[in-house]
């Protein structure tokens, strides 16, 4: 099962105690850690994901930013995470280097096979159960929503929003390739 680490600074203290979460994260070989600290300046994002990049990493987890690819590129991380209905990852890859990851957001099956379409690696799915720490303006689609879901496309479908340890398994039951969370994660 794919374990992504999304990353949220307010509920662990500030930018210090996040890096020690993420530090954890590394040491237990999540798959993917999606760096996604919207309101940093771009500098103070930048500098962060240099020290994220920075630590040890014996699993070789992805490190990947949130909607920007110019931090991505400069900061060294391994790919970027993008919103649905960015600019399609066929053409980011033009500019990035080989086997820069690209994930995109998505909401519904039409999201998805566009995502498919445009060739990102992956899509992160929400929300399937009433998230965790934030409000979704989405109502939930369940676990018979993401089987739906995951069963139109071939790409790897992580699934987040109320993720818990007791609820992982059975995304995966229904044709999640893992999943993604905040909460989850960052204890």
């Amino acid at each position: 099962m794919i374990r992504c680490h999304i990353t949220d600074r307010k509920q662990v203290g500030g930018l210090g105690p996040l890096l020690e979460c993420i530090r954890r994260n590394l040491d237990l070989g999540f798959d993917i850690i999606q760096i996604r600290e919207k309101d940093l300046s771009a500098s103070e994002l930048l500098q962060f994901v240099r020290q994220v990049c920075r630590l040890p990493n014996p699993a070789n987890t992805r490190i990947l930013v949130n909607d920007r690819i110019d931090i991505a590129m400069a900061g060294g991380a391994h790919g970027v995470h993008l919103p649905a209905g960015a600019i399609a990852p066929s053409r980011i890859r033009s500019i990035v280097p080989a086997g820069f990851a690209i994930g995109v957001s998505c909401h519904d099956v039409p999201e998805l096979r566009r995502a498919e379409d445009e060739g990102a690696d992956f899509a992160v799915f929400s929300p399937v159960f009433g998230p965790l720490s934030k409000s979704s303006f989405l109502p939930p689609v369940g676990l018979d929503g993401l089987q739906a879901a995951t069963s139109r496309v071939t790409i790897p479908v992580l699934a987040l929003g109320g993720i818990t340890i007791e609820n992982a398994p059975l995304c995966e039951k229904v044709g999640a390739a893992g999943v993604a969370g905040i909460t989850m994660f960052q204890k």
